[in-house]
């Protein structure tokens, strides 16, 4: 996306701080098509990893480790951030800030790199990460009992400053994290695995508790069988995690089809999702996966589970306007062919995310969501008999709250 903060990623023109041309801002793009199909859009970042080992071209000028190389370290080959620094802890927020004032987002999501997932060298042994400076300048004083300790005071005040500073921007923005799926080993007492807790310093129960998060969408990327991280046990114990009505979204791993699992694994376990009290939601890993039908999975999601549309769950504890419907009519067209047109206005259209389209054919009711610039829906017949004998239009606000909904019932 286009910044004064950070630079052009190479991705986009071959070259690292050089613009796109014709230029042009994906973010901007995205939002705008993601809208105008009735979706939302949550900006994603890794909130400290300021170059990975896979880049091709030079650093900008302008990037962090050329105008700032006072705070980044060097983790075997990937620059980061140091989180034990304050600056960058402020940078950080100052590029959500940033994404969240100038772009149109529903939400700002952290991924699960906060400290670096641990690397080993060449006789196997564990590299420490290299905060030995930083340690030096501010965690002796900061009253933590030891260094593991202080790092997770670095991540808790960065989420807690992020979550501050996205709802400040706008109070309708959604903040989610997607933390690796396993916080502690024996937690659950079945799991084992890598320590979370420990070694990325992603205290993400807690993030919950403290209400920091409007989600968290922890990366459940095991099978329902596995031995050692069993896909229940631990949706179970995230659901345990998220209080107060936070939302828990696991996130599933539909790029993994045909290694460790078939299609029919990834419905089996949104199935489950469905069923489970506390959890409102999910989310796929990733979308080549879907877009390219990996084993069948969309065809296998289409015709099961998500047969039908949804809306994002509502989240009544951030603030956002309920939107108002300001006209409603319904045209039903008699005889052979026959014919329904339902037209609707809104006060504001800045203020809705979808509309919710309910209707009645015989006993069978369907829902349908269109998008927010959408104010006409036509059901031709061509018979009598397959014409709704009712419609129900719900305007859906940008927290997911619902306004009063119109309605037409066939006399």
């Amino acid at each position: 996306y286009e910044s004064r903060i950070e630079p052009w990623s190479e991705y986009l023109s071959g070259r690292e701080g050089v613009a796109p041309s014709p230029r042009w801002d994906p973010l901007a793009f995205a939002v705008r098509e993601a809208h105008a199909r009735g979706l939302e859009l949550h900006a994603w970042i890794n909130p400290f990893r300021a170059r990975s080992d896979g880049k091709r071209t030079p650093l900008a000028p302008d990037h962090i480790a050329r105008r700032r190389p006072d705070l980044i370290v060097d983790y075997k080959g990937q620059l980061w951030m140091d989180p034990g620094e304050p600056e960058v802890r402020a940078h950080t927020v100052a590029v959500a800030r940033d994404i969240v004032r100038r772009y149109d987002v529903d939400g700002l999501h952290l991924d699960d790199y906060f400290y670096p997932y641990p690397v080993k060298d060449a006789g196997g042994r564990l590299l420490p990460f290299p905060d030995d400076r930083s340690w030096q300048r501010h965690g002796r004083a900061s009253g933590a009992p030891d260094r593991a300790a202080w790092r997770r005071m670095n991540v808790d005040r960065v989420v807690e400053e992020l979550g501050r500073a996205v709802h400040a921007e706008k109070p309708m923005v959604r903040f989610g994290i997607s933390p690796f799926g396993i916080w502690r080993p024996g937690h659950p007492p079945s799991v084992h695995g890598l320590d979370a807790y420990e070694h990325l310093a992603a205290d993400a129960p807690k993030w919950a508790r403290e209400g920091w998060v409007d989600y968290l969408a922890p990366q459940l990327y095991w099978t329902i069988a596995a031995p050692r991280q069993g896909f229940r046990p631990l949706l179970e114990w995230w659901v345990e995690q998220t209080p107060d009505g936070r939302h828990l979204w696991p996130g599933l791993s539909s790029a993994r089809i045909g290694s460790d699992r078939p299609a029919s694994e990834i419905v089996q376990q949104v199935e489950i999702v469905q069923r489970q009290a506390g959890s409102d939601g999910y989310l796929f890993w990733n979308a080549t996966s879907l877009r390219s039908n990996k084993g069948g999975v969309a065809d296998l999601l289409r015709r099961g589970p998500l047969a039908g549309p949804a809306v994002t769950p509502a989240t009544p504890w951030l603030q956002g306007a309920i939107p108002v419907l300001a006209g409603f009519e319904a045209r039903p067209r008699k005889g052979t062919p026959a014919a329904l047109t339902v037209r609707w206005q809104v006060k504001d259209p800045a203020t809705v995310s979808v509309f919710a389209i309910q209707h009645r054919i015989g006993d069978r009711w369907e829902l349908t969501v269109a998008g927010p610039a959408e104010t006409t829906r036509t059901y031709p017949g061509p018979t009598p008999a397959a014409v709704p004998s009712e419609v129900w239009v719900t305007p859906v606000g940008r927290t997911g709250a619902t306004g009063k909904p119109a309605f037409w019932r066939r006399p």
